[in-house]
């Protein structure tokens, strides 16, 4: 049961526009405002070849520590099914602003084999293991630690973000290795004075290239999962922002189609 005067405090703060890009596996160095908290709901469809069609659901809970920190909470399911939680952290490497701007991540997760969040690919995941019952799949414990960097530039309007990603179960299993790049921009980069809802600087679009680099043993592109897909968010007066992203898997372990969409809402809790 909530607390009335949490959910007293969760009515009256004030909501503030996102700062987050369209992107939805990329992660560019924008931090959570200090005292800032979002909710939000990524959500992911695809249909792996011999499989029935699945539909991946993370509801977030991200929160501004610091202007350098930030902390996030995701709780991931399917329908009816919880597949688990992950506590993300991520810091910010140089205080102001650079030509590049570089910062560490660090995950743990506690998820098992039925997850479909797809928030990354690593390794040799492909649409065979998307093709597995959730009965028979949900019985594969995993617990992982996941690291980041995140290498990200602001160029004359443009993001370019570029992450590698190492992954680890924390009980056996090598090393696991995987990327995610993307590029976007706002269709218009001065903003009015007046609140609206469907000026050009309320959307940004991009495109999102990621996948597999295999293991520490089996290192490399061979037999690994990638996709391309382009994205856009529009990001209302009110604080929500709505993203949608078609995903294309462009080799022969890719599914063969993910659709990804979701909306988020910030807000100043002090």
């Amino acid at each position: 049961m909530q607390r009335p005067g949490l959910l007293l405090s969760l009515l009256i703060v004030s909501p503030l526009l996102a700062g987050e890009g369209p992107y939805f596996v990329t992660y560019t160095h924008q931090m959570e405002e200090p005292g800032n908290l979002e909710f939000a709901s990524r959500n992911v469809m695809g249909r792996p070849a011999g499989g029935n069609r699945f539909l991946g659901m993370t509801a977030e809970f991200e929160y501004g520590v610091k202007a350098w920190w930030t902390t996030e909470l995701y709780l991931d399911g399917r329908a009816t099914l919880f597949t688990g939680y992950r506590w993300e952290n991520r810091f910010r490497l140089l205080p102001r602003e650079h030509w590049i701007n570089p910062v560490l991540y660090l995950e743990f997760e506690n998820i098992n084999g039925a997850d479909r969040s797809l928030l990354e690919v690593v390794n040799h995941d492909g649409q065979d293991d998307l093709a597995v019952p959730s009965g028979l799949a949900r019985q594969e414990k995993k617990r992982e630690l996941e690291a980041k960097l995140i290498l990200s530039s602001n160029v004359r309007g443009w993001n370019i973000s570029e992450n590698f990603i190492a992954e680890k179960n924390v009980r056996h299993a090598p090393f696991e290795f995987g990327y995610a790049v993307g590029i976007s921009r706002p269709l218009a980069l001065a903003a009015r004075p007046e609140r609206c809802n469907l000026c050009p600087e309320n959307f940004q679009t991009g495109v999102e290239l990621y996948g597999g680099l295999g293991t520490h043993e089996r290192f490399g592109l061979r037999e690994t999962s990638h996709y391309v897909a382009p994205t856009v968010a529009w990001q209302l007066a009110d604080g929500v922002t709505f993203k949608v992203s078609p995903g294309f898997g462009i080799t022969g372990q890719s599914a063969g189609f993910l659709l990804r969409f979701g909306v988020s809402y910030e807000m100043r809790m002090r």
